[in-house]
């Protein structure tokens, strides 16, 4: 009787390839440089100067032996499965156009790419514009920024809002009594927004968060 020495059972898992550690390496990388946020495929083709279709078979490769996970989200990105418990459940929030923190400019209604927020912050309907303008800083929102904003018609006296000023946007805080509405900014250089009585003003919604995080195109 022929005696073979074949073991039953599931297979041993082999190692990363030097192809699928230069893979890890580009995702230590991105994570490193973007606040924590997993890469999408075109992210590591990028690091790694190859084309995303032979990363896309790498990582499937990977994610079948465990060594990849996909990250919580609406696009395709990947993390180390010995880090996926540390990334927070995260929702991608539309950046449309951009907003002054100085002199207020036109906010083009024009769908610039996404910003990946966590899901504890996006309460409502929300998006996301870009500062430009240095008139918030002490309220610690710096030329660069991203605004997550919740749409919502009204707010409060003293809250952070995004105002429409005839066909002008603006970041700044609302201040409200009996007789003056100002939109006030948060550096002493500049001076407050006295909104008059002819004035058309709409308050496009409030501020939830500030990030600074890169913005993400739609590609996967």
């Amino acid at each position: 009787m022929e005696n073979n020495n074949k073991r039953v059972g599931r297979p041993t898992t082999e190692g990363p390839t030097s192809a699928q550690l230069r893979i890890i390496d580009a995702i230590r990388e991105f994570v490193a440089t973007h606040d924590g946020i997993p890469p999408k495929i075109s992210d590591i083709a990028q690091i790694l100067g190859v084309r995303a279709p032979s990363v896309h078979e790498l990582v499937d490769v990977m994610i079948q032996k465990g060594l990849l996970v996909l990250a919580p989200g609406t696009v395709r990105r990947v993390a180390l499965a010995e880090d996926s418990s540390q990334f927070p459940d995260m929702v991608a929030v539309p950046v449309f156009g951009s907003v002054a923190a100085g002199t207020p400019i036109f906010a083009a209604e024009n769908r610039m790419g996404e910003i990946w927020v966590e899901t504890s912050v996006v309460r409502g309907s929300c998006f996301a514009l870009q500062v430009k303008g240095d008139s918030m800083v002490e309220a610690d929102i710096q030329e660069g920024d991203f605004v997550i904003v919740r749409r919502q018609p009204i707010a409060e006296n003293g809250e952070i809002v995004v105002a429409l000023l005839g066909d002008e946007a603006t970041v700044k805080r609302l201040y409200i009594s009996d007789s003056l509405i100002e939109l006030r900014p948060a550096n002493p250089a500049y001076r407050p927004i006295r909104v008059r009585q002819e004035d058309e003003l709409r308050i496009l919604g409030k501020v939830l968060a500030v990030r600074n995080t890169p913005l993400s195109g739609d590609d996967s």
